[in-house]
């Protein structure tokens, strides 16, 4: 007797499930390939390799959604491998025991193995070293995917294996294509207006998977009229920011913010901070690297910015989000349009490495207290000029071991409040020079 569960006997063929719209265009050639060109052009290094028959195991390191996967699958067609496809998430030792066999009996019949491993930073130090002696041999050609940067993430031994491809994330050229490659395999444009249209390619992001996804639920939709961008927005949710507060993409971001800072442009300053923010980073990261650009790239040229950038901190700390991060977009722009002098800083650089070199020098035994009799009748303090009763309240004595010769560490630019600083610098070395200091 049938069992609940069981399924009704049919006697024509079974209907299939229906297939993702990313799954239906997939690619069947390296041609095919919708962007990554710089790396599958024919002057490419994946179009060098292939067209010099001698494909090596790689790391594809990219954003999602840009190929890796695909690129990956097409490579053991046209090197005429297996492809076998695993991912570090679900993946442990025995898995990769199973795979490693699998290879081996594979080679032994004359077949090669494209061991495709997604998420590859995600494996351990012991589980990616266990790739090595496979790739050595040839049992299998490694090509790892990962979002995240191979330098930090992968072993040295590994990325010595293996050559890193950078793949960039979808251009709104190349996302347009793809949107008219997907209109091709269901027979019927959009339904958008040619704003919503490109709004929707903006809603991807460089994400040619979330692009597919979004064309496949707009094409869901049962409307007769095409829909303008406020109809597209109200419909659909844009896509979230690409952002990891703790990886890549945080240390690129705020390098362009501090960059921005340095460089005076207040507006692109802005831009990476609203970013950062979008992306949901800690206002109390940015308001600490305030203080650090104010210090490293403003120094004495405006030693109001140093002041200014605690001021919006401790605002912010007082009334906290969002009126206290008003403060600190003004303190981006304050810094952005303060005069930059890093003077003090490289000076600062340049006397650690003097104290370095001679750490062991005394000081000059004039500048020195002689709190006893016997440090009296060592010479200690002997022939110090009390500055206050020289004229000019300038002694210009040296104060610099006597052994060592005088450096010259701190060189004020002629920006900002530094012009005054190096006024006085000057006529301290002037009156220096006069009284043999």
């Amino acid at each position: 007797m049938a069992d609940l569960f069981d399924a009704p006997p049919s006697d024509g063929p079974k209907p299939e499930a229906p297939r993702p719209l990313a799954d239906r265009i997939r690619p069947a050639a390296l041609s095919e390939v919708i962007g990554q060109a710089h790396v599958l052009g024919p002057e490419g290094p994946l179009g060098a390799m292939l067209g010099a028959g001698s494909l090596s195991s790689l790391i594809l390191w990219g954003p999602p959604g840009v190929g890796k996967t695909t690129i990956a699958r097409l490579l053991a067609d046209a090197s005429d491998r297996a492809f076998v496809q695993i991912s570090a998430i679900f993946s442990g030792v025995p898995e990769l025991r199973k795979v490693f066999e699998a290879a081996k009996l594979r080679a032994q019949q004359g077949r090669g193995t494209l061991l495709f491993v997604d998420e590859i930073h995600r494996f351990n130090k012991a589980q990616q070293d266990s790739f090595l002696p496979h790739m050595e041999d040839g049992t299998i050609l490694l090509v790892g995917a990962t979002t995240e940067n191979p330098s930090f993430e992968l072993n040295a031994a590994v990325l010595s294996r293996a050559q890193v491809i950078v793949l960039e994330r979808l251009s709104l050229a190349d996302l347009e294509r793809l949107a008219q490659r997907a209109e091709q395999a269901v027979s019927r444009p959009l339904p958008l207006k040619a704003p919503a249209r490109e709004a929707l390619l903006e809603m991807a992001d460089g994400d040619g998977r979330a692009l597919l996804n979004l064309i496949e639920q707009v094409l869901a939709w049962k409307v007769t009229d095409k829909l303008d961008t406020d109809q597209l927005s109200t419909r659909l949710m844009r896509r979230a920011a690409k952002y990891d507060k703790s990886g890549d993409e945080h240390y690129n971001l705020i390098s362009a913010l501090h960059k921005s800072v340095r460089g005076s442009d207040p507006d692109a300053a802005l831009y990476w901070f609203a970013r950062m923010l979008e992306g949901g980073e800690d206002p109390r990261y940015l308001a600490r690297r305030f203080v650090r650009m104010a210090v490293e790239d403003i120094g004495l040229a405006d030693p109001q910015a140093q002041t200014h950038a605690l001021h919006a901190w401790e605002i912010y700390e007082r009334i906290g989000s969002p009126e206290g991060e008003l403060a600190l977009a003004q303190t981006v722009i304050y810094l952005a349009l303060a005069p930059k002098s890093n003077a003090g800083y490289v000076a600062y650089k340049g006397a650690r490495a003097e104290a370095r070199r001679t750490g062991s020098e005394p000081p000059p035994k004039h500048i020195l207290n002689a709190p006893t009799k016997l440090m009296a009748a060592q010479g200690y303090g002997e022939g110090y000029a009390y500055d206050h009763d020289a004229e000019d309240g300038f002694s210009g004595q040296n104060y610099f071991p006597e052994t060592m010769k005088r450096p010259v560490l701190y060189q004020p630019v002629e920006r900002g409040f530094e012009r005054e600083l190096k006024k006085r610098v000057d006529w301290f070395a002037k009156l220096r020079d006069k009284r043999g200091g």
